[in-house]
């Protein structure tokens, strides 16, 4: 099938005249006539009689005309509606991310999305597992630490990292630490998959391990850092997990120059040669805001 052949019939019998449709399609007559008669070849049928005063459209041309038509517009519809699709974010977004990250950082950004693209349907899984994005149709993922998958485009956002926290109650009892060291003589709230013997700390120009002897320690975030607000301890927490407390300062950071396993925050989405609107528009919106919580 050669569509060119018969977009240059339809204007033929359009217009009337091989000579008309030469005009509105900017190329010789002899060029027209000669495309609709590799259409009429390949169709073994006459689609117009010539005659030297007018052509006349056969039975079977009139026929194939209408149908032409009617299957010609339906494909301008089409690109019409993709096109529309792609300059008007629409249509169901797929969005992973750790919990702790998604949960602080993503109810912002969806509402602000939703008021601004209010046509575009999120779908977001939350877990600590790492998401083949291909195999589970996942769109966009939302990452902290290094990129392990190659095939994936990753765009930096932003870092996370830790610190150590503490009740106002707490450390009035105990006392606020001045370095490092002096973590050892305070209850510390071991988060276990950073390792059970202390922590990393860097800052003032220098990273030191400071082995804690404690009696305390957890698998979770939330419960560490629930532990931290009720006066049981100094537990190190991911700064941005700890905004909402440390703004009602229910927490204070403690040992201000020191953080400790500072990671990329990155959006990861599959290679593709037109990256929809969808995600784009989502991109944009979120990377302000996620910067922002992050600082």
């Amino acid at each position: 099938m050669d569509l060119n052949e018969i977009s240059i019939f339809i204007k033929v019998v359009n217009s009337g005249s091989f000579a008309g449709a030469a005009k509105l399609l900017d190329m010789p007559k002899s060029t027209v006539s000669a495309k609709v008669s590799a259409l009429e070849k390949r169709l073994g049928v006459t689609l117009i009689r010539r005659t030297t005063r007018k052509l006349h459209v056969t039975e079977a041309g009139q026929d194939y005309f209408d149908k032409c038509v009617q299957g010609l517009n339906q494909i301008t519809q089409a690109e019409e509606q993709v096109t529309q699709k792609q300059s008007i974010p629409q249509g169901i977004l797929k969005i992973t991310a750790p919990v702790e990250l998604g949960s602080i950082l993503l109810p912002d950004v969806i509402t602000q999305f939703q008021k601004q693209y209010p046509k575009v349907k999120l779908d977001l899984m939350l877990t600590d597992r790492t998401v083949d994005l291909i195999s589970e149709g996942i769109d966009l993922g939302i990452r902290a630490g290094p990129l392990k998958d190659s095939t994936l485009i990753a765009k930096k956002i932003g870092s996370v990292y830790f610190a150590p926290f503490a009740s106002p109650k707490y450390l009035k009892a105990h006392g606020t630490p001045k370095s490092p060291k002096d973590l050892k003589e305070h209850s510390c709230i071991i988060f276990s998959p950073f390792g059970l013997d202390g922590w990393q700390l860097s800052g003032s120009g220098t990273s030191q391990f400071v082995n804690l002897d404690s009696s305390l320690t957890v698998n979770d975030l939330s419960l560490a850092k629930s532990l931290a607000v009720s006066d049981v301890g100094i537990a190190l927490l991911p700064t941005f997990f700890c905004a909402t407390e440390a703004g009602d300062k229910s927490l204070v950071r403690v040992l201000d120059d020191y953080k400790s396993n500072v990671r990329p925050v990155s959006f990861v989405y599959p290679q593709q040669h037109f990256v929809p609107k969808n995600l784009t528009a989502f991109m944009a919106v979120a990377s302000e805001i996620i910067r922002r919580k992050l600082a």
